[in-house]
């Protein structure tokens, strides 16, 4: 209370003296954090691989934040996580409150045409990934589909959570590209959903599914061959699956190479955490501290390990580069990437 009178007060002598507002409000951000929530939005249902990452991280975010706030996680699904990255983009609070965890797939929206994107993801302020990842396409055992091959003359369906999701671009992609028939039924409210709607034969599969994901909560269904790993979607192999096929190296020329690469960058940034635009930088930059604290934690990471989620981070300034890159693809690549995704 004392704290909140002496504040106002200052606002009110900074006003009466001419000086701007926000000097008045001028906060360390031990000071701001402290006895706050933040809140860790998940662009998807409970349950997946994207809810299980988040959750962990922030059970540990908090006591690496200057002010040691509680880090409250919350789920915001809808659209493969685009409604969650339109809503920290225009209606979240910009004051470091809020972060957001989103798909891979989603920076890439604005630039591969998605016209429910109303953001530039260039402006996130990006706080980490927690993994470099690779994702696969799989069937389950009773698709009658054994390897990648098959799909040039047997069709495949598989589950996915919208058209802005890597569970629907991927697939739309190859299909395009190489002549592969992958069938893709949207309207999953989340990763985990699909994973049902497999188990009670609604699909036949999944495609841009996390293998680091599937790891930690399906990897019985790959030891029991309930599911085969048909091809995997990274710009390098996973050292788990040195003898499936990468679709990079499927490429048929030049053109379908960069294509691939545009696509493809997203998954450096597989486990993605952002902050709106607008946050004051020692809060960015706080933030940005905390999650690096976090990846190295001895704590967190014998929890990841107990839980088998792969753990790779990057930082959030190379996120910030990588978005750079990614956005001066030239504008006749991207058009026909556009033209491939959809």
């Amino acid at each position: 209370m004392i704290t909140t009178f002496l504040a106002r007060a200052g606002a009110a002598v900074a006003m009466l003296a001419g000086l701007p507002l926000a000097t008045a409000f001028a906060q360390s951000p031990a000071d701001f954090y402290r006895g706050r929530n933040v809140d860790m939005q998940i662009g998807y249902s409970a349950g997946g691989g994207y809810d299980l990452y988040a959750r962990m991280i922030a059970r540990h975010l908090g006591k690496h934040i200057p002010g040691n706030p509680m880090v409250v996680p919350r789920n915001m699904e809808g659209a493969g996580s685009l409604r969650l990255a339109n809503w920290l983009y225009t209606a979240a609070p910009k004051d470091g409150t809020v972060i957001g965890a989103t798909s891979r797939g989603m920076a890439f929206d604005p630039l591969l045409g998605a016209t429910g994107a109303q953001f530039d993801a260039s402006k996130f302020n990006w706080i980490g990934s927690a993994n470099d990842e690779v994702s696969v396409c799989v069937a389950t055992d009773r698709s009658g589909v054994t390897k990648l091959d098959d799909l040039y003359g047997k069709e495949l369906t598989i589950g996915s959570t919208g058209a802005a999701d890597d569970t629907y671009q991927f697939p739309a992609v190859i299909n395009r590209a190489l002549g592969t028939k992958f069938k893709i039924i949207t309207g999953y409210p989340g990763g985990n959903d699909v994973s049902l709607a497999m188990e009670r034969d609604e699909v036949q599969g999944r495609c841009g599914w996390s293998w680091s994901s599937i790891k930690a909560t399906r990897m019985d269904w790959v030891k029991s061959r309930k599911i085969i790993v048909l091809l995997q979607m990274s710009l390098g192999k996973h050292p788990d699956l040195p003898d499936i096929p990468l679709v990079t190296d499927l490429a048929k020329n030049d053109e379908q190479r960069q294509i691939f690469k545009l696509i493809f960058a997203r998954q450096v940034m597989g486990r993605p955490y952002m902050a709106p635009p607008g946050v004051p930088k020692e809060r960015v930059d706080a933030l940005r501290q905390a999650f690096d604290e976090t990846m190295k934690d001895k704590e967190f990471l014998a929890e990841a390990e107990k839980a088998q989620f792969e753990i790779t981070p990057v930082a959030g300034t190379r996120l910030d580069a990588l978005m750079g890159d990614v956005y001066k693809t030239p504008a006749e690549i991207a058009a026909k990437a556009i033209a491939f995704v959809k």
